[in-house]
């Protein structure tokens, strides 16, 4: 069963503008291969959401998501860069 992966362009606008990336830049990186880890969220209150480590321009950035099995849909929630788990997975790996 494939997914579809969809995100609110509002806030997709938002992080453009305020963060200089993208939905599009994460699934872009997701479909070259820059997927570096899909990881259960840590934090109880967000349990039902899971995390994807993507690799954009050398840095890690963290896209939350959930899973809509009605829709067959990943939707992305947002994305912020994590200095942390770029030195976990990108600095070491050089």
């Amino acid at each position: 069963m494939a997914f579809s992966i969809n995100f609110n362009e509002e806030k997709n606008q938002l992080l453009k503008a305020t963060r200089k990336i993208c939905f599009e830049d994460a699934i872009e990186a997701i479909n070259n291969g820059n997927l570096l880890k899909n990881i259960s969220h840590s934090n109880p209150n967000f349990s039902h959401q899971k995390l994807y480590i993507v690799e954009i321009n050398n840095y890690a950035y963290v896209v939350p998501y959930v899973i809509n099995t009605r829709k067959n849909e990943i939707f992305l929630k947002t994305i912020y860069p994590s200095r942390v788990l770029t030195k976990k997975y990108i600095r070491k790996k050089k």
